[in-house]
């Protein structure tokens, strides 16, 4: 099928971009890669009057690190950013979450800006955003604000940004230290949405763990932060017990049953893999 007719605009800056958002309103939407909102039109699921496509908007496909924190444009390609070595020096986490977003064909149109904001909770960057406490920029008629990525995913495909916002940018702390990341999920078929996946980050000093990130995707209507988790793993000092990390982890989920997993295999997985990544991520930090 092919996409219901349409407006094409192409504005040079953030400026003319949010005021286009603001004089078509609902009728407008942002086009950064596409690799979602594209199908989704041409399947008739979604439609608009005026497409804006953020493409050609000065300075949103920038990658720059200061002050701790790495800084990346929302039309930053995702396999841009997947085989950049600042990414991979600065926010591994990251880097090793875009390899598992669809094929290389997806990421080399797909954003890493657009993947967040189109928030699809089986998605990997919105639960690394979530973990990793980033925070969003999103640019409005009065500016740019910055949304904290716990106030910014709402439910699937819903986020906090107004209708004349664009995500323009996202910030990741920089972790120092003696650390580890890693990322665990399980899909049908490489390329897949997650049926259920974990991102983790640790820091050590010896052998006790002084920070802890944890969030899950594909088993809720968000990524979800496991918070209790986290805690239990700051409180278990050097002999932390992972198998039962992950059966608190597993404790408070509720997913729904779907065509493609029932909630009690989801629950299982989202255990599961939250122990492996751990373990990784622990490994990592001690060598």
């Amino acid at each position: 099928m092919k996409p219901a007719s349409f407006r094409y605009h192409a504005p040079a800056t953030v400026a003319d971009a949010v005021g286009l958002l603001a004089e078509y309103g609902d009728a407008a939407k942002p086009l950064a890669g596409g690799q979602s909102l594209v199908p989704m039109m041409s399947l008739r699921l979604a439609g608009y009057e005026h497409m804006i496509d953020l493409n050609k908007v000065a300075g949103l496909a920038e990658i720059s690190r200061s002050n701790g924190t790495l800084r990346i444009g929302a039309t930053v390609r995702q396999a841009t950013a997947e085989h950049n070595a600042e990414v991979a020096a600065a926010v591994p986490m990251l880097a090793r979450a875009l390899p598992h977003i669809g094929h290389f064909q997806i990421r080399n149109r797909g954003t890493v800006g657009g993947s967040i904001a189109h928030a699809d909770p089986a998605s990997e960057l919105p639960a690394v955003t979530l973990a990793l406490d980033a925070t969003i920029e999103a640019s409005g008629p009065g500016g740019a604000r910055t949304i904290a990525a716990r106030d910014f995913f709402e439910s699937t495909w819903t986020t906090s940004l107004a209708d004349d916002e664009i995500l323009s940018a996202v910030e990741f702390p920089v972790w120092s230290g003696s650390c580890g990341f890693a990322v665990e999920e399980v899909a049908r078929r490489h390329g897949d949405f997650a049926i259920a996946g974990c991102v983790a980050g640790v820091q050590l000093d010896g052998d006790t763990i002084t920070r802890a990130a944890v969030a899950l995707f594909g088993v809720s209507s968000t990524p979800v932060r496991c918070d209790d988790a986290e805690a239990a793993l700051l409180a278990g000092g050097a002999g932390v017990d992972l198998v039962e990390i992950g059966r608190l982890i597993s404790s408070g989920l509720a997913p729904t049953d779907d065509v493609h997993a029932s909630s009690a295999y989801r629950i299982h997985l989202a255990g599961v893999t939250a122990r492996r990544a751990l373990q990784r991520a622990l490994q990592e930090a001690r060598s």
